[in-house]
């Protein structure tokens, strides 16, 4: 049992790992921001984009990656 969690922990953590660096960065918006862009057609559908797509995996990915490792404390 112990060896199953700790191969699903390496797996997702190696998923969180590949998730975050598809990932582009924050700063990409920040000029933007800072500029006072109005809202646009994409800014409007922002939850719909890839980038958005992958910042909710990254959350899904590291509660279960949190889980398996609360998992694996209590099976020591």
């Amino acid at each position: 049992m112990k060896t199953v969690v700790t191969i699903l922990q390496l797996l997702c953590g190696l998923a969180i790992i590949l998730i975050v660096l598809f990932q582009s960065g924050k700063s990409q918006g920040l000029s933007g921001a800072i500029g006072g862009v109005a809202d646009s057609f994409l800014a409007k559908n922002k939850a719909k984009t890839i980038d958005a797509k992958l910042a909710r995996a990254t959350k899904w990915f590291g509660a279960v990656f949190l889980v398996l490792t609360m998992i694996l404390l209590i099976l020591n």
